[in-house]
């Protein structure tokens, strides 16, 4: 295995923390490891841990930090190969056969070839970074084909031959945990669970993400979210809704709205299901008078 201990000048998990941080993630040491080592041995680096936690922010960051451009490949049920690999542009192909008449014409060149998020990552894996965000969304046979691929990182074009990267590319995997993945797919990867951050991180990113919002708006967001997360809610806000939660009612404060009410009436940037606005309303009051404490 070809280990490249530094990577655009990043030579340790404290460097790549330092470059996130200025791509304006905050990574704790543990995904920065995680990070550092799938970057330096040229594995998959496998993300999981609730929605909203940061996991897609997360390869957005490694990306902007390696100055390179994100393929997201965003699963589904039903996904196929030819969904995530290539495909062949059927009616231009059709097309080019009776413009061509009785001449002879090579359907399969690259003109009729589309390009799907894996072959354009094979194909330049010096420049981009491959997201399959929410792997476990995809079926089981998805998964399997995967596997193959995060092996050898190449695949075979029955028409054209084979197509390998010159270099391991670098490739994030996340999932939100619905189904448990294959074992052999985890071992393909470098793993690590994100998890909430503490307070007195989410604060922090808050006022990173949205540079207007006061530190004690920022801690008050959090005060209440925290305490939204523990309640039997179908989506608990998430890191990027704590984020919009504090810019939302910091503009309605400055246009009048007084605390805690700023944070009532912008309730909706942070629970977006109305069963859930139903469950927390008799108690709403209370939650954010104590959060704004």
């Amino acid at each position: 295995m070809a280990v490249r201990s530094n990577i655009v000048g990043i030579d340790s998990p404290e460097a790549l923390e330092r470059a996130l941080r200025a791509a304006y993630y905050l990574a704790d040491e543990g995904l920065a490891t995680a990070a550092y080592l799938g970057l330096a041995l040229g594995k998959p680096l496998l993300l999981e841990g609730a929605p909203g936690v940061g996991k897609t922010e997360a390869a957005k960051a490694i990306a902007a930090v390696l100055g390179r451009r994100l393929i997201r490949l965003q699963c589904y049920e039903g996904i196929d190969a030819s969904a995530a690999l290539y495909e062949w542009n059927y009616p231009r192909q059709m097309l080019a056969i009776r413009q061509a008449g009785d001449e002879s014409i090579d359907i399969y060149g690259e003109t009729f070839l589309i390009e799907r998020p894996m072959l354009a990552t094979l194909r330049a894996p010096d420049s981009t970074v491959l997201l399959i965000d929410e792997i476990d969304r995809a079926d089981q046979e998805f998964e399997a084909f995967l596997l193959e691929f995060l092996s050898d990182f190449q695949i075979s074009i029955p028409e054209r031959g084979t197509v390998r990267a010159a270099e391991r590319p670098v490739v994030v995997l996340t999932s939100n945990r619905t189904r448990d993945l294959h074992e052999a797919l985890r071992r393909r990867c470098v793993y690590h669970w994100i998890d909430y951050p503490t307070e007195e991180r989410e604060a922090r990113i808050i006022m990173l993400r949205a540079s207007s919002v006061a530190e004690a708006t920022a801690r008050a967001v959090v005060a209440a979210v925290g305490r939204l997360r523990r309640e039997p809610l179908s989506k608990a806000p998430g890191i990027a809704e704590a984020v919009d939660w504090a810019e939302a009612a910091t503009l309605l404060h400055k246009g009048g709205a007084r605390w805690p009410d700023a944070f009532k009436r912008s309730i909706g940037v942070a629970l977006k299901d109305e069963e859930d606005l139903h469950f927390i309303s008799p108690r709403l009051d209370a939650m954010l008078a104590e959060a704004t404490a």
